[in-house]
């Protein structure tokens, strides 16, 4: 093969390496920060001294109003939302009958 050819896939497979190592670390980066945001809110919904029942009410009070999000910015997919348990809400039930 040309000397030139070989250098040149020489530092394409070089480069593939130093790329493969930088999403990884990308990757690690992002469980860190996640990490470090979950803990955020834990230490923060810690410290407003509430019971479990009243941080689910507002909680979900507030998703009403739009203000709590999941983060998601489209649609949810249906296979997420599938795998997920029927809650059921007896203000809902209540209303109805």
């Amino acid at each position: 093969m040309n000397a030139k050819i070989e250098r040149v896939n020489k530092e394409i497979e070089k480069t593939k390496g130093k790329v493969a190592e930088q999403q990884a670390r990308l990757r690690e980066l992002d469980k860190q920060k996640t990490e470090l945001e979950n803990l955020e809110i834990v230490s923060a919904v810690r410290g407003m001294n509430i019971s479990f029942a009243d941080l689910a009410g507002m909680l979900t009070q507030q998703g009403g109003n739009g203000l709590v999000t999941s983060g998601q910015v489209g649609p949810k997919s249906t296979a997420a939302t599938s795998a997920l348990p029927e809650q059921d809400n007896d203000e809902d039930k209540e209303d109805s009958e």
